[in-house]
């Protein structure tokens, strides 16, 4: 690690990213000289921002939307949960490689664990690169998998080589756990059918201007739940965690990002389709 550290956030759009201010913040708490800055990048400009990676330019770097994919095509080699995700969120170097991994799959365990989110059972909304993160997240446990198109749910699974039951759009299961990754909630739709009348839990993964009509129901029904800004908190945790070496202090991300009053319109995860 480089005496300042040089790190930032890549897609387009991005100057609604709340992560500058979150790791900055870490950063800041730990007395580490560094920087962290959004860089609005279309799809080619992504191949010049992994040499600054590799040349050590930036230390490292966060993606979003729309380029996960196509930074997991950029990197020298994959982490295990990013190659079965198919996504990455995060570029580190290792040993002069540039790596691609999947933070968002650490930090969908991390909400389910630390809101207290049963996971005896486990309903995933959608087919896209959040749902796969939630697959990989949810390995070991009770799933069932739900999205619009039931030939993009399978081939998901294929994807990511996990055995779901595929459950019928709208149906929910009983007691469990629903992590919805689409962006459906965002700007106050609600969930078809009796998904959330009928979970143990609700997981939206997603963050807009105001918590989901979701959320607002599991909450009023006092069931457990968790939303896409303990997501977003706790994937950076552990990004920083790879740059770093250390812990950013507990708490410190997710407090930044929910006093920033600013309107959030697009979601942290790439590929949020149903």
């Amino acid at each position: 690690m480089t005496d300042r550290i040089h790190l930032a956030v890549l897609g387009s759009p991005v100057s609604h990213s709340l992560s500058p201010v979150m790791h900055e913040a870490g950063l800041a708490a730990l007395g580490l000289s560094g920087s962290y800055v959004a860089i609005d990048v279309d799809e080619a400009g992504m191949a010049i921002q992994a040499e600054r990676v590799r040349s050590g330019e930036l230390s490292g770097a966060n993606i979003t939307m729309p380029h996960k994919r196509v930074a997991a095509r950029l990197a020298d080699r994959l982490m295990d949960a990013a190659a079965r995700a198919g996504a990455v969120n995060t570029w580190f170097i290792d040993e002069g490689a540039l790596v691609g991994e999947s933070t968002d799959v650490e930090g969908v365990r991390s909400v389910l664990a630390r809101r207290d989110l049963p996971t005896e059972t486990l309903l995933i909304l959608g087919s896209g690169g959040a749902a796969a993160a939630a697959l990989v997240a949810c390995e070991g446990h009770r799933i069932a998998l739900s999205a619009r198109s039931d030939t993009k749910a399978r081939a998901l699974l294929r994807q990511v080589g996990i055995e779901a039951d595929l459950v019928r759009w709208g149906s929910g299961v009983d007691g469990a756990t629903v992590l919805n990754a689409t962006p459906i909630g965002m700007r106050g739709e609600s969930l078809a059918g009796d998904v959330v009348d009928r979970s143990g839990g609700m997981f939206d993964m997603t963050y807009g201007s105001g918590p989901s009509p979701a959320l607002l129901s599991a909450r009023a029904a006092g069931k457990p739940t968790g939303d896409g800004i303990d997501l977003l908190a706790a994937q950076a945790e552990a990004s920083f965690r790879i740059w770093t070496g250390l812990d950013a202090p507990a708490g410190l991300f997710e407090q930044v990002a929910r006093n920033i009053s600013r309107p959030r319109r697009t979601p942290p995860i790439q590929d949020m389709s149903e």
